[in-house]
């Protein structure tokens, strides 16, 4: 890792004003879980379907799309990076330090505000707190070696995350049979119900994956993500064009 990519990594992400989306979005999030505490009096079995619906299945893929395109693809869309890939640094310690930053930043805007949805919805224990963030961490981890992978990919990252995000997800994701089994969201959704054990069932948090499945899958595209995102910035080139 590089200290110094990563602190200019940070200071782009935050400064930029999809840095506003990654405060409100999260915001929305627990604002509606305390109206759902109130209309349910706190009951479990009433958060999961906000926090898997929206959070799970639109929220945190939308904020991680953001954190993932802002972390590089801002800078690739601009010409910025070419003078990153200019200094003598190796371009894998450049992509990894970013994800780094990236990974983080999912961790605080998307996997925190989550569970804290969680908590504020009504829990018991912690123990649904526990599960969701299970669920939420390895989701992001995936999510955002995807969308930097994209980023550093294709121009169009935004608008092709977007279409994974909320289509494939969010909807075919969340209801298709046949592509519940390759989501994302379901594989991590075995994490969680594992957590869970006999409560899982009744809190309404299953997947349609099996968890060595699940976990298995969930590495095979996080890794392939990173490599293909270190491949494709060792092979950019830049032109005074662009």
């Amino acid at each position: 890792m590089n200290p110094v990519v990563m602190s200019l990594t940070l200071r782009g992400l935050l400064g930029r004003r999809r840095s506003v989306l990654l405060v409100l979005l999260p915001l929305l999030l627990v604002g509606l879980a305390g109206l759902v505490r109130w209309a349910s009096g706190a009951d479990p079995t009433q958060t999961v379907p906000l926090v898997d619906g929206l959070g799970l299945g639109t929220l945190l893929p939308l904020t991680c799309l953001l954190i993932g395109t802002g972390v590089i693809g801002s800078e690739i869309d601009d010409g910025s990076i070419v003078y990153l890939l200019a200094k003598p640094v190796a371009r894998r310690t450049i992509l990894l330090s970013k994800l780094v930053v990236a990974w983080g930043a999912a961790l605080v805007f998307a996997v925190l505000p989550t569970v804290l949805a969680v908590e504020v919805a009504g829990d018991e224990g912690a123990r649904l707190a526990l599960g969701v963030g299970v669920t939420a961490a390895l989701a992001a981890l995936a999510y955002v070696a995807i969308f930097v992978a994209l980023s550093v990919v294709t121009r169009n990252a935004v608008i092709l995350g977007l279409l994974y995000a909320l289509l494939w997800e969010s909807v075919l994701g969340g209801y298709v049979p046949g592509v519940r089994d390759v989501s994302v969201r379901q594989w991590a959704l075995a994490a969680g119900e594992r957590t869970l054990g006999g409560d899982a069932g009744p809190w309404g948090v299953t997947s349609d994956v099996a968890l060595p499945a699940a976990l298995v899958l969930l590495g095979v595209v996080t890794v392939g993500a990173v490599v293909l995102g270190v491949r494709r910035l060792q092979t950019l080139r830049l032109t005074p064009a662009e």
